[in-house]
């Protein structure tokens, strides 16, 4: 069976290089840029003629256009900051072929947090849908953390896929900041509302689950900061969702008074 890869990319120039050449193999490689200022997509281009422009309109819909322009039987789905263990090509192919009723894999992923491989907190084990038949799944349309839709069985393949969440203390900040954003419009957009003590709610209990519950203290110094993260990033999504619909309205005149006139 015939393969495509998929990437969506948007200044990703430190690590493109190393996903795109853990696909090599596939038969076609589509990637879906929306708007990348570094060498994002002169790196791309060294790897498939196949590179799309397109502004950026959340995860799911950018992924499902992505998806719109794969013309091969099988696709496999990756993030720019996640790459394939060497020798995946071959084991990839043997399982879609000796799997002829399959319709998707699920692959085991480990990611890592400021330079320390997270093995607890919610993080491992961390199985994710990436391979599917053509035209037996699709994307949700959500902005963030979309869901991949499978007609069909979906089996584990024992192919790990490796992902650089994040690298240092900065990115955790810009994309607790940026998830937050899409997490609360995408709850806004869907009714919910929220209060000031329903977000020190969602942030305390992430923080419980986290680094208890899923045994983060395990794994050291970095499983505290995840779990630290995990609790702002649950704290500033609902207080972001409180203040869509607590916007500021135009302050009423001031009455006059007698002595104004």
């Amino acid at each position: 069976m015939s393969l495509t890869a998929i990437v969506i990319t948007k200044n990703e120039e430190r690590v493109i290089r190393r996903c795109l050449q853990s696909v090599s193999w596939a038969d076609e490689i589509v990637v879906v840029d929306s708007g990348s200022t570094d060498d994002t997509v002169a790196i791309c281009r060294e790897f498939t003629d196949k590179v799309v422009e397109a502004e950026w309109r959340g995860f799911g819909p950018q992924k499902a256009l992505a998806l719109g322009l794969a013309t091969q039987d099988w696709v496999l789905s990756l993030d720019a900051d996640e790459y394939l263990a060497a020798g995946s090509g071959d084991a990839i192919r043997a399982a879609i072929a000796g799997h002829p009723e399959t319709r998707a894999f699920r692959l085991p992923r480990v990611s890592s947090y400021c330079g320390r491989w997270i093995r607890h907190g919610g993080w491992a084990p961390d199985y994710v849908t990436r391979l599917f038949a053509r035209g037996q799944a699709r994307f949700s349309d959500d902005l963030v953390h979309e869901r991949l839709q499978v007609d069909g069985p979906v089996a584990t393949l024992d192919v790990s896929l490796y992902h650089e969440a994040f690298v240092d203390l900065e990115e955790v900040l810009r994309k607790v900041d940026h998830y937050s954003t899409l997490g609360a419009r995408a709850l806004y957009e869907r009714g919910r509302r929220a209060s000031l003590g329903e977000a020190v709610a969602h942030g305390l209990w992430a923080f419980i689950r986290t680094y208890f519950l899923k045994r983060g203290f395990a794994d050291g110094r970095e499983g505290f900061m995840l779990a630290v993260s995990n609790a702002e990033g649950a704290y500033y999504r609902y207080a972001k969702l409180m203040l869509l619909h607590n916007s500021p309205k135009t302050p009423d005149a001031p009455r006059r008074h007698r002595h104004d006139l």
